[in-house]
């Protein structure tokens, strides 16, 4: 049995999952803020209580919005602050008494959809979230891919390429990011990175949603808002998919239901990769809100 948990800002998901990779049990319990003690606690009496309901021990996996410090395993982590520096893998093992597993939240949900049935036979599949943030995972033959420093998948952190800044013209705007940078894709290909372009080029702020409705309808600026954006996203994807060479893309967030996607990045992409290069297969993320459990689970998979 795989257990997976997929701990939040506000809340702690469970989920066990059997060999078949189908979810046997789920239950949903708020996040300790400031508790250290109490969130080993939480987490260890959710594994005893379906350990003994489900009549097993289970594999432990956990996804969180931060990652391990490769040196020192303590965590990285803003939104979960009671455990913010604290050895929470090391911690977790002495309390429960078996390995557990601690990867990033995006990473999580790339492994996900690696291991949906569609796609459990592609040798490399990456995870983009277009969502409040910009980020994501690579996942090589159903692992996950973490690097030195456990940030290979922190695609949000890198810099806007040149012929970027070209297409967005002169009156380009440097937007800083939460890392204390400027100019991080975070800040340009996230949902809130495409209300704020609007913002800056219309002088008026509007929800994507609302944008994506107005280009629908034929709106000048969302139209206008909509192609220069569509370009954007294909020269960032043409540098990041020529440093990974992924065979399939899932994409999830927010901005994946925008259907527009689709169609246009396979068109536009191909310019801005190698002339021998194939655009990989862009789909939407299949596990939506579900997907963080689910790859928590299913690190335990391949050891």
């Amino acid at each position: 049995m795989y257990y997976g948990f997929d701990v939040g800002g506000t809340k702690i998901e469970f989920g066990a999952f059997n060999e078949k990779l189908e979810r046997v049990a789920t239950e949903r319990v708020p996040t300790p803020t400031n508790d250290y003690p109490l969130l080993l606690e939480t987490i260890a009496g959710l594994v005893a209580k379906y350990d003994q309901e489900l009549a097993c021990e289970g594999k432990i996996g956990l996804g969180l919005p931060g990652m391990e410090d490769a040196d020192d395993a303590t965590v990285l982590t803003v939104n979960v602050p009671a455990a913010k520096g604290k050895p929470l893998r090391a911690d977790l093992e002495a309390k429960i008494g078996r390995s557990v597993k601690i990867e990033n939240d995006a990473n999580c949900f790339a492994l996900s959809e690696a291991w949906d049935e569609e796609l459990q036979d592609a040798p490399s599949v990456m995870g983009l979230i277009l969502g409040t943030g910009f980020g994501g995972g690579l996942i090589y033959e159903g692992k996950v891919f973490s690097g030195r420093n456990n940030v290979a998948g922190e695609l949000g952190h890198m810099r806007l390429p040149l012929d970027a800044w070209f297409h967005l013209g002169d009156n380009a705007p440097l937007l800083g990011c939460g890392c204390g940078k400027k100019g991080c894709l975070d800040s340009y290909l996230s949902g809130r990175g495409f209300e704020l372009l609007y913002a800056h080029y219309y002088g008026e702020e509007k929800k994507a949603i609302d944008i994506i409705k107005a280009n629908a309808a034929g709106d000048e600026k969302a139209v206008e808002h909509v192609e220069r954006f569509m370009e954007l996203l294909a020269i960032c994807f043409g540098n990041i998919f020529t440093a990974n060479d992924p065979h399939v893309v899932a994409l999830g967030g927010g901005l994946s239901n925008f259907e527009l996607i689709y169609e246009e990045m396979p068109k536009r992409v191909p310019k801005y990769l190698l002339s021998v290069a194939k655009c990989p297969k862009i789909i939407k993320a299949k596990h939506g809100d579900s997907g963080g459990v689910r790859g928590a689970a299913f690190l335990n998979i391949k050891g």
